[in-house]
């Protein structure tokens, strides 16, 4: 069992199972909003993203948007061959070997189908194996007749990983931590902050592609500050350079200072950490290079605004093994709310 005692396994467990690639987060969007507590409005705009607002009792006019992205990564069929076999483009950033030999699930319009991506048998890969294995290379079975297959799917299914959430020691596994777990502080935020100021709690979509959900979503919601919550790369394991870990696992949530979109607003990353600091809640500062946040789809849609980050240290990233630690998560839970109980409508503008 997990170490952490506030930690919700069965709310993560919800989120993470329910399927949600890029653009067909619908089962995802039924889960949060079953799960959000009682707020002053809920509503759900032509993209999907999910926006639920918590009037403030004090300064109601300044307006806080919170973000966690509720898609991830898949892929969508291209064909269906004459012997049954599923062709795949991809939905978001993937790395072909973490695709090999696994179970998937192929969803249809009529319902749900398991099915796996091969792998050469060990026996003859190194003969038969391409020099460098791309999506090209991968094909779904389903283990329908060929027939059958063609009559049961069609360009345009979508495909995800087939793995449920499981325990690690003070640790969960499964696909779509990246940003399932954003998404859970949101909600856990959403049930313990009461903040003087108003705040639009925000699941969004289509993250993956390029921060489409935000993107669309910083025209429509006009706050004064913006914050998003995301996965980061944690890669403090055998094989990588210590100097390329980005984040450690169990050392708390981090506080985002880059990443290939954006550099948080100065001012609120300083609030975030004095907060932390009061507080004694576990953080490290995360410098990455290599991943992007909807936070810089929030920062200047519809005009320049300050915003900051917060991010959970994932392993694996981008797999079925995606792995974070739930102190972590609840460290993220518990600054979050406590930035929120204490924003007073501050000015983080440069001086």
């Amino acid at each position: 069992m997990t170490a952490n005692a506030t930690f919700d396994f069965d709310l993560l467990a919800r989120l993470t199972d329910a399927p949600g690639p890029v653009g067909h987060e619908d089962r995802v969007r039924e889960v949060v909003r079953d799960e959000l507590p009682d707020v002053d409005r809920v509503r759900t705009d032509a993209m999907g993203n999910v926006v639920a607002t918590v009037e403030g009792t004090a300064n109601p006019d300044y307006e806080v948007l919170v973000a966690a992205h509720m898609d991830e990564i898949g892929l969508i069929v291209t064909d269906v061959d004459d012997d049954g076999f599923l062709s795949v483009e991809s939905l978001g950033g993937w790395n072909p070997d973490a695709l090999r030999g696994h179970p998937v699930t192929v969803h249809t319009a009529d319902g749900d189908y398991e099915a796996v991506v091969g792998i050469n048998a060990a026996h003859t890969a190194a003969d038969e194996a391409p020099e460098e294995w791309t999506l090209d290379d991968a094909h779904v079975f389903t283990g329908l007749e060929p027939e059958e297959a063609n009559e049961t799917f069609a360009v345009g299914d979508v495909v995800t990983y087939d793995s449920d959430l499981r325990e690690l020691g003070e640790c969960v596994s499964g696909s779509a931590l990246d940003d399932r777990a954003g998404v859970y502080v949101l909600l856990e935020a959403a049930r313990l902050a009461d903040p003087d100021v108003t705040v639009h709690y925000a699941a969004t979509v289509q993250e993956e592609v390029g921060l489409r959900g935000a993107t669309a979503l910083g025209v429509d919601v006009d706050p004064d500050l913006a914050i998003a919550l995301d996965g980061t790369l944690e890669q403090s394991h055998p094989g990588i350079a210590p100097s390329n870990a980005i984040s450690k696992l169990g050392d708390g949530v981090g506080v985002k200072r880059k990443d290939a979109t954006v550099i948080p607003t100065p001012g609120v990353v300083e609030r975030f950490e004095s907060v932390a600091e009061a507080r004694d809640i576990d953080f490290q500062r995360e410098v990455s290079w290599n991943i992007g946040t909807d936070t810089g789809g929030l920062q200047t849609t519809g005009g320049a605004r300050p915003v900051g980050a917060l991010s959970i240290p994932v392993r694996y990233h981008h797999s079925a093994v995606e792995t974070a630690n739930a102190r972590d998560v609840e460290a993220a839970v518990d600054l979050l709310t406590a930035f929120l109980d204490t924003e007073d409508g501050a000015d983080y503008s440069p001086n």
